[in-house]
């Protein structure tokens, strides 16, 4: 379905929205007339990445408000006649669009931050409990066996490993903490007055973070500075019994160093990110042992998808007067 708003009005800025997860149609729907006021407005509700379909969707287009898809710079050369700003639902916009190019090309680019950091947290935490306390896939062996034995671990007085003290990384050490567990920290410019209010561990390296912590969750922005941040090596530091989280990016990890520890069938993950996104039907880690896996919906709350929307708005608004807002 498409949503239209002042389309008559060709004087206007032309702001398209080219497809949108059908949990946000609602939260996007309340938005339209406020941008309205300002340009024309034309919103398609369902859901596609598929290139072509989405370049004709942006012809003409002004500003484009986007989540989920990837910008390659060859198709930001072909929009840069008339676009001028792409707002993009998310924070870790460095493997969605290239900044840089969209710059040359004097494109703005709008991102929206801190809308999911308790959700994100806390799906963190879920997968931690999945792992742990198996409750998802001991409900469907019970459905399935009717009373299947099986061990649980419990997270009070383990050792969370956080690696990165931003808005997510505090909530989660909060978190953490909160469930009796032990915090291990490392940051680049951590805030000292919070970790020791946490009772939290400051670490002096990432190696001092995989070889203490049994649960090592790391909660940085990708760029350039820590695309592969976490090696094999950091990795092969991690104890038997040990658990790897991964609610941040993908990219932070070496490729194919968390498939190969994996392997060796003795340490445990929960992955919410991969690369690339959507996990293809081939693709290892669906065959790895001791793995949780959950399809990038950590920041999808109701709550979460609201402020997205909400700053994603305010960038175009700030943008069609002339202004910035999250521009990056």
């Amino acid at each position: 379905m498409i949503i239209e708003r002042n389309m008559e009005r060709t004087d206007l800025p032309l702001v398209v929205i080219p497809a949108c997860f059908p949990s946000m149609v609602p939260y996007l729907e309340r938005g339209l007339d406020e941008i309205a006021a300002k340009a024309r407005v034309r919103m398609h509700t369902d859901m596609t990445l598929d290139r072509d379909e989405i370049m004709r969707r942006l012809d003409g287009a002004n500003v484009a408000m986007t989540t989920g898809i990837h910008f390659t710079d060859d198709m930001l050369d072909d929009l840069a006649p008339t676009m001028r700003c792409i707002t993009f639902g998310g924070t870790g916009i460095a493997n969605f669009v290239g900044v840089d190019h969209a710059h040359d090309l004097d494109i703005m680019v709008c991102n929206a931050v801190h809308y999911g950091d308790n959700a994100v947290a806390e799906h963190t935490i879920a997968l931690l409990f999945e792992i742990t306390h198996k409750a998802g896939r001991l409900d469907v062996r019970t459905r399935a066996e009717g009373w299947p034995g099986s061990d649980i671990t419990e997270i009070g007085g383990l050792t969370m490993g956080i690696i990165g003290f931003g808005g997510i990384g505090r909530r989660v050490a909060e978190l953490a903490h909160g469930l009796g567990m032990n915090l291990t920290v490392w940051a680049r410019h951590p805030d000292d007055d919070a970790l020791r209010k946490l009772n939290a561990r400051r670490a002096s390296s990432i190696d001092d973070v995989f070889s203490t912590a049994d649960v090592v969750s790391p909660h940085l922005a990708l760029n350039d500075a820590t695309r592969g941040i976490i090696t094999a090596h950091h990795l092969g530091l991690l104890r038997p019994g040990s658990i790897f989280l991964n609610t941040a990016r993908a990219e932070l990890v070496e490729p194919g160093a968390l498939e190969q520890r994996l392997r060796r069938g003795d340490v445990f993950a929960g992955l919410d990110v991969f690369a690339p996104e959507p996990l293809p039907d081939d693709a290892p880690l669906r065959d790895c042992p001791n793995t949780v896996l959950t399809p990038h919906v950590a920041w999808r709350s109701g709550k979460a998808l609201d402020g997205i929307v909400r700053q994603n708005i305010r960038s175009v608004i700030a943008f069609l007067d002339g202004e910035s807002y999250n521009a990056v």
